[in-house]
């Protein structure tokens, strides 16, 4: 029958686990199943309601980067610049806690040493101007580090490098929340504001990180989780397989303080009908993805509309397939398709390679790109014997 988003806040409210990790294509609802449980433990109804949701409910999802901005203002600052929005948890980990050097560390433990944030000191935008005040570590410029001692100018990083930078602030601070909520007396804690923290939602934060730094970020991710002794929970939910598995993995380990029993799986899904089922997966392992994906594709390629994911779907069957099967490079697998495999591995590449934005993910392909990508499944299908 299906269930509404509303409805599945409550089921992973009343699941009362200490983690729970939700696999859903990117599309399905996540964001807005993120922003249903953030209302459900804490409704906004207004700035202050806002400030104060934030006491019990920490979240991550795409509407977190828009409390960062590039300030264009050419008239008095020519070097870019990342605004941040400040808010009570952002003064609290820069002004407080003094955390610069941590949210530096992460970001390029996740992108460049090379690349190195600044943040700003207090200072007067017209020096005449006491109004023109910008409070410290409100604005972050960027450069290369050269190693001769020496940097590039101020740069204006891509976009991917920005949400890797927005989501070191927010590990930075989810580190900072489980160091303090450890200690178990109350008055012996540095802080007081987190006393009240039930959950900490997590939206992808995976969208622009490859293979190596997305491991690395999941193995961080269930160690931190993990290393929490408190009863705040975590609810995570992606679209990368790889990211999925590895966090089941990671959480699926016993070690001191914490038990998998405490650790709940789901996959999301959107009906056509325009409600949600929440399927639990088995405990044992991960469900089959590459079996998933394949009844995926088989979907869109009946009903005709495929669209460029649908490249990303099928290189992720050759990934999982090629390891199964002992291959050392997926490419290899389209060796024994007629045509030409490079032209073949190649223009998977360029269609599945990830695009930041949504639109750029359901982005139409030319009849000749889905013809091939049919092509191309059935021929695998065929070749390697699924059933």
């Amino acid at each position: 029958m299906g269930q509404t988003l509303e409805d599945i806040a409550k089921k992973l409210k009343d699941a009362n686990k200490k983690v729970q990790l939700i696999y859903a294509f990117n599309g399905t609802g996540k964001t807005r199943l993120s922003k249903e449980f953030k209302n459900l433990i804490a409704p906004n109804e207004g700035e202050e309601e806002a400030e104060s949701a934030r006491t019990k409910i920490l979240y991550y999802n795409a509407f977190t980067e828009d409390l960062f901005y590039w300030d264009n203002d050419l008239e008095f600052d020519s070097e870019p610049k990342l605004k941040i929005q400040a808010n009570s948890f952002t003064r609290w980990i820069f002004e407080d806690q003094g955390q610069d050097r941590n949210v530096i560390d992460n970001f390029q433990r996740y992108t460049d040493i090379r690349l190195t944030p600044r943040f700003n000191e207090e200072y007067l935008k017209d020096p005449k101007d006491p109004s023109s005040k910008v409070e410290s570590s409100t604005e972050v410029t960027f450069s290369y580090e050269r190693g001769d001692e020496e940097s590039s100018e101020n740069i204006k990083i891509s976009k991917g490098e920005e949400s890797n930078f927005i989501w070191s602030i927010f590990y930075t601070l989810i580190e900072q929340v489980v160091s303090v909520l450890n200690e178990p007396e109350i008055e012996e804690r540095e802080t007081n504001q987190f006393d009240e923290l039930e959950y900490i939602f997590i939206d992808d934060p995976v969208s622009s990180l490859d293979e190596n730094h997305l491991i690395r970020l999941a193995v961080d991710l269930a160690e931190l989780i993990k290393y929490s002794k408190s009863d705040i929970k975590f609810i995570i939910t992606t679209h990368n397989p790889l990211f999925y598995n590895v966090l089941h993995n990671e959480l699926n380990s016993k070690v001191d303080g914490y038990k998998p029993k405490e650790f709940k799986k789901y996959r999301l899904e959107k009906l056509d009908s325009g409600l949600y089922n929440l399927i639990e997966q088995p405990n044992d392992s991960p469900f089959s993805y590459h079996l998933f994906l394949k009844a995926e594709l088989e979907k869109a390629i009946e009903a005709g509309k495929i669209y460029k994911y649908h490249y990303n779907l099928l290189r992720n069957i050759l990934e999982k397939t090629s390891t199964f099967l002992g291959f050392s490079r997926w490419g290899d697998m389209l060796e024994t398709i007629e045509g030409d495999s490079k032209a073949y591995e190649k223009r998977i590449i360029n269609f599945s390679s990830h695009s930041k934005h949504a639109s750029e993910e359901v982005s139409e392909l030319t009849e000749n790109d889905k013809r091939v990508l049919k092509f191309l499944f059935e021929q695998i299908t065929k070749e390697y014997r699924f059933k």
